[in-house]
């Protein structure tokens, strides 16, 4: 059976990888298990190194280069390309480049906090490309992964 090949926005990184939310747990698990393709571009990565440097966040050197080696050891960059086809519009442009990469990477799933993104599931899924899922609803549809 084929692995599912996923996308991660940034925020859902950060729930993962930074304050490790015991409710995506099993997403980490499926990743860190290789029961999960993750898929990232360049310009998606460069946005999670820029996100690790936040104030708020008060991250250490040693902390952010532990976090940034942690995601490259289980999402695989990409080069960011220029989309193939008209892909719907994300009302958020920042966001736009997890839509192309979905669609570029040829992924199964853009799992997004987002609600900009959340909003165009229907589109992409009516298009015959990518599903876009919270990490709740993605969750609870792949519990058999593990």
């Amino acid at each position: 059976m084929k692995k599912p090949r996923i996308v991660l926005d940034t925020n859902v990184c950060l729930d993962l990888f930074v304050f490790r939310d015991p409710r995506w747990q099993h997403l980490l698990s499926a990743m860190q298990q290789d029961q999960v393709e993750c898929v990232t571009s360049s310009s998606c990565r460069m946005e999670w190194t820029l996100v690790l440097n936040y104030k708020k966040l008060a991250l250490t050197e040693i902390q952010q280069q532990t976090l940034l080696a942690e995601f490259d050891s289980l999402i695989h960059v990409m080069p960011d390309v220029e989309p193939t086809i008209k892909l719907p519009v994300c009302r958020d442009k920042d966001d736009q480049k997890f839509l192309v990469l979905a669609h570029a990477a040829q992924a199964d799933f853009l799992i997004t906090k987002d609600k900009a993104l959340l909003k165009l599931a229907r589109k992409t899924t009516r298009l015959g490309l990518f599903t876009i899922a919270s990490p709740e609803t993605w969750t609870s549809q792949h519990a058999n992964i593990l």
